[in-house]
């Protein structure tokens, strides 16, 4: 082989391992990564899928991105930690147009039936964190303001993966998480019973250290 070649053959390698995907994912469900400090929401990869049943056939989904928040985590003290999110209901995504704009339009003199063509963001602030003994998961008690109403809700979490993100050195940490509503609650009662009232919520989120 010509010496050229070999350059040529050589710089083709060198260009592969410069793009070749890492041995294993940054993110890592090790406890041991994570540190103290704020984190911030990472908004592409934050969101809410919501479940429904529509008539007793079957489940309808939908989900909520964008959202912006902070948490606040000691590992030593988890039971200290404290999470806000603000969830902007008018980007709601279904995969049916017809529903989206059903969802968000307004359809009478008095109010709309689900949450109006401009609705305020939802907000999430916990009140109370209990660590489980794996280290891995808590409840996180907290209040839920939606269509201009406050209850109590309680989260299911899981930590799922820390480490470094792959455009920057910040430390990323991912949680997920599972809590019930019922829509009645929120003075969402449009279409029942034929649409359920109980609302499944399924969260994934991720956070990076600021």
């Amino acid at each position: 082989m010509s010496a050229r070649r070999l350059l040529a053959v050589a710089g083709l390698l060198y260009a592969a391992g410069l793009n070749a995907a890492p041995a294993q994912a940054p993110g890592q469900p090790d406890p041991a990564r994570v540190t103290a400090g704020t984190y911030t929401t990472d908004p592409a990869h934050t969101m809410v899928e919501f479940r429904i049943n529509h008539m007793g056939f079957a489940d309808t989904f939908g989900l909520f991105g964008s959202i912006t928040g902070t948490l606040v985590l000691d590992p030593p003290h988890l039971d200290q930690a404290q999470v806000a999110v603000r969830i902007p209901v008018r980007k709601i995504l279904t995969t049916s147009q017809g529903l989206t704009e059903h969802l968000l339009m307004p359809s009478g003199a008095v109010k709309p039936d689900y949450f109006g063509p401009k609705p305020a963001d939802a907000l999430f602030n916990s009140t109370k964190v209990t660590p489980a003994a794996d280290g891995k998961s808590a409840v996180i008690d907290g209040q839920l303001t939606l269509n201009g109403v406050t209850k109590p809700v309680t989260i299911a979490a899981r930590f799922t993966g820390a480490g470094k993100g792959l455009l920057s050195s910040a430390l990323n940490v991912g949680f997920e998480g599972t809590a019930q509503i019922k829509r009645s609650d929120f003075g969402l009662v449009a279409d029942f019973p034929l649409v359920g009232d109980q609302v499944d919520l399924t969260i994934s989120a991720t956070f990076v250290h600021k």
